[in-house]
């Protein structure tokens, strides 16, 4: 009994002092900048100093030839069962943004947020749409509105179902809201505190709900290309995001291009023309895929993003930003997508530097989240 109860001690000992350990002598993305040669000091989860020499009794970590950066986040999915929040975390994105589902089923996904082996899950409850309009389409009940006097209401109710930000579709191949109900939706998120994005799919509606004060959109417009100086002006009058979902956007439009009306869609060199034009232009781009749809998965294919991201001519550096830092910030999420002392410790730790090119990205060896290891299926 005693030699159970020494080796059960034993284990939690080690469990606790597997928490608290240095990454020494790393190349380091902190979400905003690089740092040659230092080490970062985790504590119970949390980062909890950073500086080229540190004297400390943990676990030592040798990162010499190393890349660590923070753990990534995918700013636009539908997830649909616990599956998809592990298949997330297995490839370093550890939170997950939902953008239009089931409420109840969020509800019980979101209780594996705490979880090690499954990526945080934020939602957006269900999405704003009209009756019959995009995404009351998939066999579950979908809350709808049509007027500007519901959209109080609607809003409430989202954030009573446990919303973490709202989300309007504008899609107009279907019946959909009008931009004065779409108003008063990010009118109401906003008198709640509350995040509102958009889904659209042509420039002229992406143009009204910036101008209606979106504080983000959540797909890029397949159309036509906006001018730079039309970029440029609309930078001056708001902050807001655009997170462009390239790898949806390609795989969507092979197959609509074919039976629609010749040049009615960007082709996709246009597409990544118009993201370099929306970066040169300072306009905050965020990384989301999108998935199930195309068949995306909800790990690794984020790695494709940024790797398009990259082929439009948006610095590597900066690519990182949009699955990193940026998220979290523009979304109002809390303390995590950088490495700062007093955030989560949630890291990644490559073999390659994905600076020097951004596929090194999928050279992870190892996931932290909140300072414990990713279990790793094979």
């Amino acid at each position: 009994m005693k030699i159970v109860l020494h080796i059960t001690m034993l284990f939690f000992a080690t469990v606790l002092s597997a928490q608290s350990f240095v990454i020494t002598n790393v190349t380091l993305f902190d979400g905003e900048t690089v740092t040659e040669n230092t080490s970062v000091l985790i504590e119970d989860g949390e980062i909890t100093k950073i500086s080229e020499e540190i004297s400390t009794t943990a676990t030592i970590i040798d990162g010499t030839g190393k890349f660590l950066m923070p753990a990534m986040t995918n700013g636009h999915v539908h997830a649909w069962s616990p599956q998809s929040l592990k298949e997330a975390a297995q490839a370093g994105v550890l939170n997950v943004l939902d953008m239009h589902g089931i409420e109840t089923m969020q509800g019980m996904m979101k209780q594996l947020s705490d979880s090690t082996n499954y990526a945080r899950y934020f939602v957006a409850g269900a999405a704003a749409t009209v009756p019959g309009g995009h995404g009351t389409q998939y066999g579950f009940p979908t809350p709808t509105l049509t007027k500007t006097e519901e959209a109080t209401k609607f809003v409430e109710d989202r954030l009573k179902a446990g919303a973490n930000y709202l989300k309007i579709i504008v899609e107009p191949w279907k019946e959909t809201l009008s931009h004065e109900t779409v108003k008063a939706l990010i009118d109401a998120a906003h008198e709640k505190q509350s995040v509102a994005v958009v889904h659209i799919s042509k420039a002229d509606d992406a143009k009204k709900v910036m101008a209606n004060g979106a504080d983000g959109l959540v797909h890029l417009w397949w159309d036509t290309l906006l001018t730079s100086s039309e970029l440029n002006e609309w930078k001056k009058n708001s902050n807001a995001f655009i997170m462009p979902t390239l790898l949806t956007s390609k795989l969507f439009l092979e197959n609509i291009r074919p039976t629609a009306p010749k040049e009615s869609m960007l082709s996709d060199e246009d597409l990544l023309l118009q993201v370099k034009n929306v970066y040169e232009a300072g306009i905050p781009l965020l990384a989301g895929t999108d998935p199930p749809n195309a068949g995306i998965n909800y790990g690794t294919d984020l790695y494709k993003e940024l790797d398009l991201l990259s082929k439009a001519g948006i610095p590597n550096l900066e690519v990182l930003k949009t699955a990193t830092s940026l998220p979290p910030k523009h979304f109002k999420l809390g303390t995590f997508g950088m490495i700062r002392e007093g955030y989560k410790a949630d890291l990644l730790l490559l073999g390659k530097n994905p600076i020097l090119d951004i596929q090194n990205i999928a050279s992870i060896e190892t996931i932290w989240k909140e300072g414990k290891v990713v279990a790793q299926t094979k």
